[in-house]
């Protein structure tokens, strides 16, 4: 037996350790999804609302403007309901197999398509959803420090925006070196009632305008055909972007404590419920005043278009930065633990502070210079919400039900993962197009490192 060890139980029983399984058990006490799991249940909480109410959010008014009155809110609606749906199931599959915990997306991926396909069915989506929101908020970040600055001290207002953004890099690669998920509470819980605040003020300021100055009109924005179309593609996935908390759901829930008689799915459902209906007091106020105040004018960040009172424009923007700050280590916390478990469990890196340094700084960096060089706020949430934000949230987790636990046909849970299969495979064909013809169109007038 020299390639194994023998280990007394608490039962009694002698069990058989292999060095691979007793390296697999150092490597996830290290990496930062399972480093620690004394989560309470309010941490999902605020790790759910850091992670749901971001820079979505504030371009929610302006998907209002490419849709319309009722198509608008109709998919806010719709989308707040099949979104909750799908983040119960998500709950639900965490511990699904008996004695079993699925950490992370591409696990229970691999649980359910098989071991390969299903890593590369579910890896390269999270992945891309996490790396996307990096760059979004990278770009709100430092949009939202400009537009504070330029009110608050109005003679610096000749500074370009690139440096702003290199300042929220310079930050992120402080926050970045934080070990693992339960250390970002503190980060994350002041993110979350960030979010809240700013969202708040943003429904309070527009409330006030709206009351004052009437649009002159409330139509969708494009005035031909072609432009309605694609503007719709765009909306669709920009309030789809803005349900994003689903690709580090599982992540969050792996830091609760779970045994056989509380299960961390109880826990984890009672604070993510309550962050979806603080969502959703966040986004319908915002969406229907923002687009109420602004008509088919507003800005594809709320926040921007509002002027007054310029005090608390201000402190709305600087509260989307600090908010953003948080939310951006959500996000990237699985990919550092990806990037992490390949470089030690594949490469053979020594696990420490010098991997971690170097690896989460690099990832920062190459996220910064994208958004540097592509800050077309509007575009994005279009393009990446519909591309893979819309199969991580949406219809991925409807799939894996129906897979899993074999619904009987017509029944509710059938029904239910089948509508939202359908409207996210739907969001997924369609929105990109319309994002990239936004994108495009902003390309046109832009120069980089402006």
């Amino acid at each position: 037996m020299s390639n194994a060890t023998m280990e007394n139980t608490e039962s009694g029983n002698i069990e058989i350790t292999s060095p691979d399984r007793q390296k697999q058990q150092n490597l996830s006490s290290w990496l930062p999804v399972t480093a620690s799991r004394e989560a309470k249940w309010w941490y999902s909480t605020f790790h759910n609302v850091t992670a749901m109410v971001g820079a979505g959010v504030l371009g929610l008014p302006f998907a209002m403007s490419q849709l319309g009155w009722v198509p608008g809110i109709l998919a806010i609606v719709v989308s707040w309901l099949v979104t909750f749906y799908s983040l119960w199931q998500l709950i639900e599959l965490h511990e699904v197999e008996p004695g079993k915990r699925f950490d992370r997306y591409p696990e229970l991926g691999e649980h359910v398509f098989g071991k390969k396909l299903g890593y590369w069915i579910i890896m390269p989506q999270q992945t891309l959803v996490q790396v996307a929101t990096s760059i979004v908020y990278t770009v709100t970040g430092g949009k939202s420090l400009k537009k504070f600055m330029d009110i608050a001290v109005p003679g610096i207002g000749h500074i370009k925006q690139t440096y702003f953004i290199i300042f929220f890099i310079a930050v992120q690669l402080v926050l970045s070196q934080t070990p693992n998920f339960n250390s970002l509470k503190g980060v994350s819980s002041l993110a979350a009632v960030m979010s809240f605040c700013y969202s708040m003020i943003a429904f309070i300021a527009s409330s006030i305008r709206g009351s004052h100055h009437h649009p002159t009109r409330y139509g969708v924005r494009s005035h031909t055909v072609a432009g309605i179309i694609f503007d719709a593609m765009n909306g669709v996935g920009t309030i789809a972007f803005a349900y994003a908390g689903h690709s580090v759901v599982l992540e969050i829930q792996a830091t609760i404590p779970s045994t056989p008689e509380k299960p961390s799915k109880k826990p984890m459902w009672k604070g993510a419920s309550l962050a979806c209906v603080i969502v959703a007091f966040c986004y319908f106020p915002v969406a229907i005043s923002g687009f109420w105040a602004f008509g088919d004018l507003v800005d594809d960040d709320v926040l921007i278009s509002l002027e007054k009172p310029s005090w608390l424009i201000a402190l709305a923007n600087l509260m989307v930065f600090l908010h953003v700050l948080g939310s951006y280590q959500v996000f990237a916390m699985p990919v550092f633990d990806q990037i992490e478990s390949y470089l030690v469990g594949n490469r053979d890196f020594t696990p420490g502070r010098p991997l971690r340094l170097v690896a989460r700084s690099v990832f920062v960096v190459l996220v910064g210079f994208v958004a540097i060089c592509i800050p077309f706020f509007g575009g994005l949430l279009g393009f990446f919400g519909g591309l893979v934000f819309a199969s991580i949230s949406y219809f991925i987790p409807g799939i894996m039900w129906l897979i899993v636990h074999k619904p009987k046909r017509w029944s509710f849970h059938w029904i239910a993962s089948w509508v939202s299969i359908i409207i996210g495979v739907s969001i997924a064909l369609l929105a990109p197009i319309g994002g990239a013809r936004q994108i495009i169109i902003s390309a046109k007038t832009y120069k980089f490192f402006s």
